[in-house]
């Protein structure tokens, strides 16, 4: 782990912007992180605990999976997923809405998903699993440049993102952890395929062999990249590795864009992290 840790922290040296993550070994337990604990944008990384909480509050008996959500207008002013732009007055389950929320980062079906539950829920639910660096401010994320502030947006830490993750993974099998998300087994799993089903790949999978498992959740925000997941090899979780940029630049000195540049930081470190702990 001593000599990925070095690996990985000089890849994030090398770019012009700020790099922190969180990594685990899902085989020895070991963990390091570079400014795990420090604040950033959540972007669409967020939705990782607001799929949670809602699938805890399926548990709770507030909502079911099958029951209709009509898809309305009022959520379709984002910029983010397919339903945008759609005919709105349209009903699809919310079992649906919470996988398109995931697997293409739909906000009109987030907007709608953080009103069933309650952003106030939403918040209450991270801090009672531990969540303490996330604050969640919105449903759908207002409009914003890269000036804005922390307290604009809502905000997460690679540490806290790293937890659930792995919660919601051992939840999987154990009935007391899934217990700890207020879920089942069967409703941690069913978070897992979704976030495995994911259909934007171009960081924490894009370096891996083709076919390679990640059950995972990007995000893209006004001044930074990111992504948060599971990777697993030969069928097995192999480690836990969540990714967040700040202050990329629209295009680095070489003329290479920003999100390119970030993008590939990501996709290098899940490489490293791959070869490394599944040798």
């Amino acid at each position: 782990m001593h000599d990925l840790v070095k690996r990985l922290n000089a890849l994030c040296e090398a770019v012009p912007f700020q790099a922190s993550w969180y990594l685990k070994d899902l085989a020895t337990g070991a963990r390091a992180d570079r400014l795990g604990d420090v604040p950033v944008p959540s972007a669409s990384t967020r939705k990782i605990s607001i799929m949670m909480a809602a699938l805890a509050a399926v548990h709770a008996g507030k909502l079911s999976l099958d029951q209709r959500v009509t898809i309305e207008a009022k959520y379709q002013d984002n910029d983010s997923g397919t339903f945008q732009h759609l005919t709105p007055g349209f009903w699809i389950t919310l079992r649906d809405a919470l996988v398109m929320m995931i697997i293409v980062s739909d906000n009109t079906c987030t907007g709608l998903v953080v009103d069933l539950v309650g952003l106030d829920n939403v918040q209450r639910y991270c801090e009672a699993v531990g969540m303490t660096g996330t604050i969640h401010r919105f449903g759908i994320p207002p409009k914003l440049g890269p000036e804005h502030s922390l307290a604009q947006v809502t905000t997460t830490t690679p540490n806290d993102q790293g937890l659930l993750l792995e919660l919601i993974l051992r939840g999987t099998t154990d009935a007391a952890v899934a217990a700890r998300l207020g879920c089942t087994p069967e409703l941690c799993r069913l978070g897992l395929d979704i976030l495995s089903w994911q259909k934007l790949k171009t960081r924490l999978p894009s370096l891996l062999p083709l076919g390679t498992k990640v059950a995972h959740k990007t995000g893209t925000g006004a001044r930074g990249y990111m992504d948060a997941g599971i990777i697993f090899k030969d069928g097995r979780p192999l480690c836990i590795l969540t990714a967040y940029t700040e202050h990329v630049p629209p295009a680095l000195a070489d003329g290479t864009p920003g999100f390119a540049a970030a993008a590939q930081l990501i996709g290098r470190m899940a490489r490293l992290g791959y070869d490394a702990l599944g040798a």
